[in-house]
């Protein structure tokens, strides 16, 4: 399927590894000029030469914090353009919320909905001149079904989701789309957090507490980063126009909503 957005330009953030990357990676292999952040130089270098070389084509790479102005305004500046924005930082850790201070609140709040935010206000006229904008949010199953011990990340994706709910239909008529989608557990450097917290209650037994996590998943199995990225890209395609507002979520029919 060609999916027509060859020659685009494209930001991903946290794309040094796992979720980020694989949208990355899609991108790329459609030909789409992707730019790509995070924090850490050395695993960020590494990713963008994994995809140039399967994909054949330079990538762009800013080392620094989205969250702060000066990582945006760092990563902005190295773009002509955004025609595809992938927004994506780091969960929070999980934990239970008597324990967590304002601080807490705030830097969960800042990664996982303002940043966000402010980088869809960023770029989001630009995208509206040019006729074409795709925005994909990568939030959480949280979103749609709350993990007890994921707090932070539940308040704060739903936050993010209930603000680009509106503004989606705000946009679509200029052919900008913004969407998210919800990953459950998958296959990433992220899965052995969760896996140890609920060890806890398995004695530290963490094959125990992989177990019951598989349990929960009709597929039988954790998702993988590349089937994830493709996912991404069909959203940013150029037919994937009239898709806006939607939450997709990607958790192996872990969610036993009829209507999804």
């Amino acid at each position: 399927m060609n999916l027509e957005i060859s020659g685009r330009h494209a930001l991903v953030c946290g794309a040094s590894k796992g979720l980020g990357k694989a949208c990355a990676m899609a991108l790329a292999l459609e030909g789409v000029n992707v730019t790509i952040n995070a924090r850490n130089m050395k695993a960020l270098d590494a990713a963008a030469t994994e995809i140039q070389q399967a994909a054949g084509i330079p990538v762009n790479m800013v080392a620094c914090d989205i969250t702060s102005r000066e990582g945006q305004d760092a990563v902005l500046a190295n773009l002509p353009a955004v025609d595809i924005l992938v927004t994506n930082a780091g969960g929070p850790p999980p934990g239970d919320f008597r324990d967590w201070s304002h601080e807490d609140w705030i830097a969960g709040l800042n990664a996982n909905m303002l940043a966000p935010i402010e980088l869809i206000r960023r770029v989001i006229d630009g995208m509206i001149e040019r006729n074409f904008g795709r925005i994909v949010n990568i939030t959480s199953s949280a979103v749609k079904a709350p993990i007890p011990f994921l707090g932070l990340s539940n308040g704060a994706r739903t936050g993010l989701t209930g603000f680009v709910a509106g503004l989606a239909r705000q946009v679509v008529r200029h052919n900008v789309t913004i969407n998210s989608l919800l990953p459950g557990p998958h296959a990433t450097d992220r899965l052995p957090a969760a896996q140890n917290y609920l060890a806890r209650h398995y004695g530290g037994d963490v094959e125990a507490a992989t177990r019951a996590m598989l349990e929960q998943i009709p597929a039988g199995r954790f998702g993988s980063s590349e089937e994830f990225g493709l996912t991404c890209a069909f959203l940013c395609a150029a037919s994937s126009g009239y898709i806006t507002g939607q939450n997709l979520l990607l958790d192996g029919g872990s969610y036993a909503g009829t209507f999804g």
